[in-house]
């Protein structure tokens, strides 16, 4: 399936989906969500959604420096996971990144995330694992 990408500024909508998506585990590491903290990253970033039958189904949202693109949020509603538009959003990424001459895409994941295997898939590694984070990296031709 592929979605349209395209840039938003539907923070209400970015809040909930990441909010809904990453409240198991957050309650699993006992974190609690910080509003102040999204609302300050929410203006530093990129933010695009995932669009299927002109309905938001995703966010993605990214920012880089002079050596990464960094993808800061990678959501997919439940309902459509696995059909995807996790892979269409990060060669989203990868293309932005490639038309401004950046070489090197850079994500963070918790450990106990599924998505992980997304990420490998693509071809992400793990660079380092600190506090139940990976961080990982994919170098892009």
């Amino acid at each position: 399936m592929t979605p349209i990408i395209r840039s938003t500024n539907d923070k209400a909508f970015a809040e909930k989906l990441i909010r809904q998506n990453m409240s198991a585990y957050y309650e699993q590491l006992d974190m609690r969500w910080n509003t102040a903290l999204f609302d300050k990253q929410w203006d530093e970033l990129d933010s695009y959604e995932l669009v299927i039958n002109a309905s938001p189904v995703g966010l993605l949202c990214i920012n880089h420096d002079e050596a990464a693109y960094y993808i800061r949020e990678l959501q997919i509603d439940q309902k459509w996971q696995r059909q995807g538009l996790g892979t269409a959003a990060i060669r989203h990424t990868k293309e932005i990144a490639q038309q401004s001459g950046i070489r090197l895409l850079r994500l963070r994941v918790f450990c106990i995330n599924p998505a992980i295997a997304l990420y490998e898939r693509m071809g992400f590694r793990v660079r380092k694992t600190e506090g139940g984070t990976h961080y990982m990296e994919k170098r892009i031709d």
